[in-house]
């Protein structure tokens, strides 16, 4: 089973983001995505950011974060 989670992006250098995944931090390679800014929420597999989530994606996310706290 193959597993990707949301993440947001705390700290950028070059091809390499720190990011938080509900506190925890790792650092992760962005290479696969364009324009990776901090902030952005990305989905992350395998220790890579393979997708940027748009605006929507990222309030859905915060909608069923609430829905299920």
């Amino acid at each position: 089973m193959c597993l990707a989670v949301p993440a947001r992006i705390v700290e950028l250098q070059d091809s390499t983001a720190t990011i938080s995944v509900e506190g925890a931090l790792r650092e992760v390679d962005v290479s696969l995505i364009e324009e990776p800014r901090l902030g952005d929420y990305v989905l992350v597999h395998a220790g890579f950011a393979i997708h940027k989530w748009d605006k929507s994606e990222v309030e859905e996310l915060e909608a069923i974060r609430g829905a299920t706290a």
